[in-house]
């Protein structure tokens, strides 16, 4: 993408679907995730213009998308305390996931993810899931590479325990 053609809207058909995966993996909740989807191509959208380099627009618009996502679990902490509402609203990807691993082990993974602290369930989400190179991963969560290994090495030692997951994950440690 050169900087011409870099609009918003190319960018939403282009990433929508790798923002919406990360967020519902993030959170574990299809409306949260449609809700900060929308929120990280605002932010997107009204900061275009700090993109400095139209080649990494990908781990740019993710580490949008992951401190959206943190941002947004600060906030479910405080409405916490009011009854939410589970939307039964389907975004049509999210059926894809669970099919690749199964309902049973989707399940695990899911609850897994959400007992991580906020930087393992980022690692794991992008590296592991989004299947992003440690170089992106390092990009988007804006840390270093070899930070990016540790975590991960750490993030899927503590999904191990908490889960069966334990074919396929190796092949990334």
């Amino acid at each position: 993408m050169n900087e011409k053609s870099l609009h918003i809207s190319e960018l939403f058909n282009q990433f929508h679907k790798d923002v919406y995966h990360f967020a519902l993996y993030f959170t574990n909740n299809k409306q949260d995730a449609e809700d900060i989807t929308q929120e990280t191509f605002l932010k997107a959208m009204k900061n275009l213009h700090q993109l400095k380099d139209p080649q990494k627009v990908k781990t740019w618009i993710l580490s949008i998308t992951r401190f959206t996502a943190v941002d947004w679990i600060r906030k479910q902490k405080l409405r916490s305390l009011f009854p939410r509402t589970i939307s039964d609203v389907t975004y049509e990807e999210d059926v894809n996931s669970r099919h690749i691993i199964g309902e049973e082990n989707w399940q695990d993974l899911q609850r897994a993810l959400v007992k991580l602290k906020p930087h393992y369930r980022s690692v794991i989400i992008l590296r592991g899931l989004n299947e992003l190179s440690i170089k992106e991963t390092a990009e988007a969560l804006r840390c270093s590479e070899g930070k990016v290994r540790v975590d991960f090495h750490r993030a899927l030692q503590e999904l191990k325990k908490d889960t069966n997951l334990k074919e396929g994950w190796e092949s990334y440690e």
